[in-house]
């Protein structure tokens, strides 16, 4: 049998590494008054060729590379795909607002393409340690890039209360690495289940799993983990708050998928019942919190706390199901947050002149596509059939109700009705015409970047809603790599720990 050659395994991640160096260097040598957007589509050009890598994996053998570190599977494809997707998508946004000769625009698709390759990693890494790493490569671009504006004041703000908060969520992550290795000798994914499936279990391993989701919830702004997201989104440029709600939330859950489901499949009764109460926190306090915001990205921002509940009620089934529901909800909530935010972006502009819920007051009418397609992206959020947010709340619902987490699920159902009430208020506003004698805010007119990224957003939410099997039956081979449809954990009991001899 031919191997699959370990960098073949990691080409998406060699691709995006050598354009973000690429960026830098060309960067260095250029002139201050020269036009930096070339180096813009390069960063689209090579997030396409990592998305074409990505796509080519699927036909790959399963296996592993370098030493056990890095596994390749339909699982890690399934990831690499949608995180390159989102990172295209975002590239495409901010080449539509920013400043054509901003002399930090290289550095700032530098960052991206370098967070992105921390991203892709936490998909396909299976040693922890390399976890750990990867969630650094992706958080320190990201830190920076969330206070890229620095001639403002909410952005170094928002860089340092981001920072300070994810160094002291990552500590967690890192502690529950190191209880797990004390309890089993080992940092490998396969080998901890191996050595907890066949071992007494004591009581380490819970400590660390409960450290290791506080570390994750952080990352997904899972409550009551979220304090930071409102603040950060608020003063972090439109397309980066694009960027950080959904690509390291994607990547954060593919490795919580594979903590729980494929390292600590008989903790599942303990492990669901704290997911279980995350998912219920955050539904709540982020439509709760959203009801009373008056600025769009604040808003926006509490309904991604809430949407992060919705995809941990997938957790509640203890089987593949729980696996592709999420999967799925994953893929549909990146399609319709890229692209609202993609909206915001183009009519706010780089600075966000445009920030509350009154300042989108006639935007219908002064540019009628901006406005249908904010509308459009408002009512997929809510879950009106037809679009991806419907099919994501009904997969990850219709979950929830098979493992018979029914209060789980009909909590969900009365956030949504919550939920509806904030995104409709925007949706009349938008549609509501300015007095005649008030001034309204000029819209630019539409680029190249921007329809890309448009067409690519609103397609992928009229296909998940309308023909959502492709994507299903993708998400439905990627959990079969995690556990086997059939596989049911068993309930164990924990050891309390013992004294030393």
């Amino acid at each position: 049998m031919n191997q699959v050659p370990d960098i073949l395994r990691i080409l998406p991640e060699v691709i995006l590494t050598l354009a973000g160096v690429a960026v830098m260097m060309i960067e260095a040598v250029l002139h201050q008054n020269t036009s930096r957007r070339p180096l813009g589509w390069l960063a689209v050009g090579s997030v396409a060729a990592a998305f074409w890598a990505s796509m080519a994996q699927f036909q790959m053998a399963p296996g592993t590379g370098f030493h056990g570190v890095v596994q390749t599977d339909s699982f890690s494809a399934f990831f690499h795909v949608l995180i390159c997707g989102i990172v295209l998508v975002c590239c495409l946004i901010a080449l539509d607002c920013m400043p054509e000769r901003g002399e930090n625009m290289g550095e700032f698709f530098a960052l991206v393409l370098f967070g992105a390759v921390g991203m892709v990693l936490m998909s396909s890494a299976v040693e922890l340690l390399l976890v750990f790493i990867a969630l650094e490569i992706s958080s320190i671009s990201t830190y920076i890039l969330a206070g890229f504006r620095k001639h403002s004041v909410k952005g170094p703000e928002s860089s340092l209360k981001y920072f300070l908060l994810g160094s002291f969520a990552t500590a967690f992550f890192l502690y529950g690495v190191a209880l797990v290795f004390g309890a089993t000798g080992t940092t490998n994914i396969r080998e901890i289940a191996a050595t907890l499936a066949t071992t007494p279990m004591p009581a380490f391993p819970v400590i660390a799993l409960a450290m290791m989701l506080i570390g994750i919830g952080f990352k997904v702004s899972a409550a009551p983990f979220q304090v930071w997201t409102p603040d950060v989104y608020e003063g972090a440029p439109s397309p980066v708050v694009a960027l950080m709600s959904t690509a390291p939330k994607a990547a954060a859950f593919a490795v919580l998928l594979r903590l729980t489901y494929a390292v600590f499949p008989l903790l599942h009764v303990q492990w669901s019942s704290l997911l279980w109460l995350m998912a219920a926190l955050s539904m709540t306090v982020g439509n709760l919190a959203a009801l009373r915001q008056q600025n769009v990205k604040r808003m926006l921002a509490y309904s991604s706390i809430a949407h992060a509940g919705y995809l941990l009620v997938a957790f509640s089934a203890p089987s593949s199901e729980g696996i592709a529901a999420a999967s799925f909800y994953a893929v549909a909530y990146a399609a319709m947050n890229v692209g609202i935010f993609a909206v915001v972006s183009h009519v706010g502009g780089y600075d966000d002149h445009l920030n509350s819920i009154s300042d989108y007051r006639g935007v219908a009418y002064r540019s009628p596509l901006m406005g249908a397609v904010l509308a459009f992206f408002l009512i997929s959020l809510i879950g009106i059939p037809f679009t991806g947010g419907f099919f994501g709340k009904f997969y990850v619902f219709a979950a929830a109700l098979h493992a018979g987490a029914i209060w789980l699920a009909i909590i969900g159902l009365l956030n949504s009705g919550i939920a509806a009430y904030y995104y409709l208020r925007l949706l009349t506003t938008v549609y509501t015409r300015h007095a005649e004698d008030s001034a309204e805010p000029n819209i630019a007119p539409l680029s190249i970047p921007i329809v890309l990224a448009l067409l690519l957003t609103v397609g992928s939410t009229l296909v998940l809603g309308i023909m959502p099997g492709r994507v299903l039956y993708a998400a439905r081979w990627a959990a079969s790599s995690v556990v086997p449809p059939t596989a049911a954990p068993t309930e164990i009991v924990v050891a309390p720990l013992q004294p030393a001899r």
